[in-house]
């Protein structure tokens, strides 16, 4: 059967550092950075990459649509 990966990835320049997808993420893959962003702002990231199942419950809690979420089979 195969088993689904996702990937995360942040436009770290429009994230504003609410920390909804953080707390949405059912798998705590994401968290805010120690560095900011030229705004001024601690964006999120992915920290916990291997744990990201591509369940997209981030992106739809992103209040600024700055998150993607990609999706990858691996055959086992």
């Amino acid at each position: 059967m195969a088993k689904i990966k996702g990937a995360v990835v942040v436009d770290t320049e429009r994230c504003k550092g609410c920390n909804l997808c953080v707390v949405a993420c059912p798998t705590n893959v994401l968290a805010l950075a120690t560095q900011v962003n030229s705004k001024g702002y601690n964006y999120s990231y992915m920290e916990q990459e291997n744990a990201c199942v591509g369940c997209s419950t981030c992106a739809f809690v992103c209040p600024d649509a700055c998150i993607t979420v990609y999706k990858v089979k691996l055959d086992k």
